[in-house]
Order: C-alpha cells, then sequence, then structure tokens
C-alpha cells in the first residue's frame, strides 16, 4: 500500500508540473489549470482515506484553514511578500499531513486570489503554496520539524523558494527575444526579487516564533478532539484512545 501511495502522489505531482509547463503556452486558460490542480489535490487527499472513512468535519476543519489562510494575505497587501499564510499553510500540513498541506495551500492561493485578482500566476502560486504544506507534512515526524529553530530554517528555506518558484514564472512569461537561458539574466532576475523574498522569509519567522507552538496545540487538539488521529500519532503522543460510553 505504502508503494502505491508513493507512486499516485508522484503521478499527481508529476501532473501539477505538466499543467505549470502547459500554463506558459496556456496563460489565457489559466483559470482552468487552477482547477485542474486543485483536483489533482483532492486526488492527493484521497490517498489518505483509502483505508479509512473520510470524515465530513475534518474536510469542513481543512476548509476554514484554507480560507484563513486566503483571508490572512488581505490585510497584509500592502506589504509585499509579507503575510501569515505560508505560516498557516506550513502548520497545518505539519499537523494533518502532507495532503491536506497540499490541498490548503493550493486553495488558499486561489481563494485570496478571488481578491487580490486572478491571473497566470495563480497556478504558480497554488503550487508553490501547496508544496510548502506539502513538504511540511513529510517532515513532520523528523527532529527538524519537532524542533522550533528548526521549524525556524524551515520557514526561511521557503521564503526563498517560494520567490524562487515565482520567479520561474515570471521570467520565463514575461522575458521576450534572445537567449531564455543566459546566466546574467537569470541572476539579474532573481537578484531583483532577493529583499522580497527575504521580507518572506523574517515573516514566517516572525510567525513561527510568536505563534508556533501555540497553533501546533490548538491543532493537535481539534484533531484528537474530532478523533483525527491515527493510533501510532497517539502512541508517540503518550495519548490514550478515546472510547465512548454509551
Amino acid at each position: 500500500m505504502q508503494a502505491k501511495k508513493i507512486i499516485v502522489t508522484s503521478a499527481a505531482l508529476l501532473m501539477v508540473a505538466l499543467l505549470l509547463y502547459l500554463s506558459f503556452s496556456l496563460q489565457s486558460q489559466y483559470i482552468w489549470i487552477s482547477l485542474a490542480i486543485v483536483v489533482l489535490s483532492m486526488l492527493l487527499l484521497l490517498i489518505r482515506f483509502e483505508k479509512r472513512k473520510a470524515e465530513p468535519r475534518e474536510l469542513v476543519l481543512l476548509a476554514v484553514l484554507a480560507a484563513i489562510a486566503a483571508v490572512g494575505r488581505v490585510p497584509f497587501a500592502s506589504i509585499p511578500s509579507v503575510q501569515p499564510t505560508t505560516f498557516v499553510i506550513m502548520m497545518s500540513g505539519l499537523v494533518f499531513g502532507a495532503e491536506s498541506g497540499f490541498i490548503i495551500g493550493a486553495v488558499a492561493a486561489l481563494a485570496s486570489n478571488m481578491i487580490l485578482g486572478q491571473g497566470p500566476w495563480t497556478p504558480w502560486q497554488m503550487a508553490a503554496w501547496g508544496l510548502v504544506g506539502f513538504s511540511a507534512g513529510l517532515l513532520k515526524n523528523s527532529r527538524l520539524m519537532n524542533w522550533t529553530w528548526g521549524r525556524v530554517v524551515f520557514g526561511i528555506v521557503w521564503g526563498f523558494l517560494f520567490g524562487w518558484i515565482m520567479n520561474i514564472w515570471g521570467y520565463f512569461s514575461f522575458t521576450q527575444g534572445g537567449n531564455l537561458f543566459e546566466l546574467k539574466s537569470i541572476f539579474t532576475y532573481f537578484a531583483a526579487s532577493a529583499l522580497f523574498d527575504a521580507m518572506h522569509a523574517a515573516s514566517n519567522v516572525f510567525f513561527l516564533v510568536l505563534f508556533g507552538k501555540a497553533w501546533i496545540k490548538i491543532l493537535t487538539r481539534f484533531k484528537r478532539k474530532y478523533g483525527l488521529m491515527e493510533f501510532r500519532e497517539l502512541s508517540s503522543l503518550n495519548i490514550k484512545p478515546i472510547h465512548k460510553k454509551y
């Protein structure tokens, strides 16, 4: 089953990469590409429910987290690259898993752009934020993500990685004529965004240091309250399963 899960997940991520590639030649169809990424993220989520029934309350909780991540962009829209969205997505993936983290990131980008403006950049933002949640979920049992300063390092890395992913879209979309792979042009383009990437990384650090532990406790409490924790997670936290009395 584990091998099957890896194969399906890899296939879904490759399809997302293919959609991003197609977005260069189909920029006017960005809405359809964005919706296709949402469908693929739902496929990733369904992998989690292969061995158990999907809980409606879990889906509602994920939707609420995606909404919080989306709305979090709006008040900070006037400050370039500074927002709590990456933090919320990271915490969600860390607690609820890689598949949940991906769909929360993808939906948050699509939903927030309904207010801030849709465009051919939307699929790339969806993929970038989706990968933030996905990678946080993959590393949730690692020493890195169970250590405050490890999460800080993770936030710094993704502050820059997010910007670089968006730079790939920006460079190939707006560069006209000449050699697209000219190293000097690529370096200049990426260097121009370094300040904004640093601001994104700094905002991640700010939210992680001040609110990281509190968010993990709150989300874990919700996960336990609604019976969404796996036996392995309960054992690692020394928590006994809840048995209802009738």
